[in-house]
């Protein structure tokens, strides 16, 4: 029996947990979004939280094209406005301009939250830079509540 049109349809728009094999994948998406490391050393990078197995990353696919990911973590010290650990920390979230008002984030952040529960946590935790409004409305558009504002400081000596 052959797979229905309708399958083969959901597996060309899923979302799904990236192997090694996808760092590439991942670093490209990312690199759009974090403009400070380069692309090596993001493999590099995120090639370490794949082996420790206390991250994750998952790619979203339209048409079998990849147009999003979310990287998660747990974390084991103290996160802001949490109770608990380790609490799951969404660390990234992208999607290509074109695909956003897709509920394409909504699904790589629910694959995330799945995955942090799965991982015994009872709390999940994100940030934002001040001035990132689309990251706060996307935030606060997900459940999360703002726990705090926070601007950080630094000087070299």
């Amino acid at each position: 029996m052959g797979s229905s049109g309708a399958e083969e349809k959901a597996e060309a728009d899923m979302v799904r947990q990236a192997k090694t094999e996808d760092l590439v994948i991942v670093a490209g998406l990312a690199v759009q979004m974090w403009k400070e490391p380069s692309m090596q050393e993001l493999i590099e990078e995120f090639s370490e939280i794949m082996l420790k197995n206390d991250g994750v990353f998952f790619l979203k696919y339209d048409k079998e094209q990849p147009v999003g990911f979310a990287q998660c973590q747990l974390r084991h010290d103290y996160v802001e406005g949490t109770d608990s650990t380790p609490v799951g920390y969404l660390e990234g979230i992208f999607v290509h301009e074109e695909f956003r008002r897709k509920g394409y984030a909504e699904e790589l952040l629910k694959e995330c939250e799945k995955w942090a529960k799965a991982k015994g946590c009872t709390e999940f935790a994100s940030d934002c830079e001040l001035g990132n409004d689309n990251s706060l409305q996307f935030h606060l558009a997900a459940g999360f509540t703002e726990a705090n504002r926070v601007i950080c400081f630094r000087k070299e000596l």
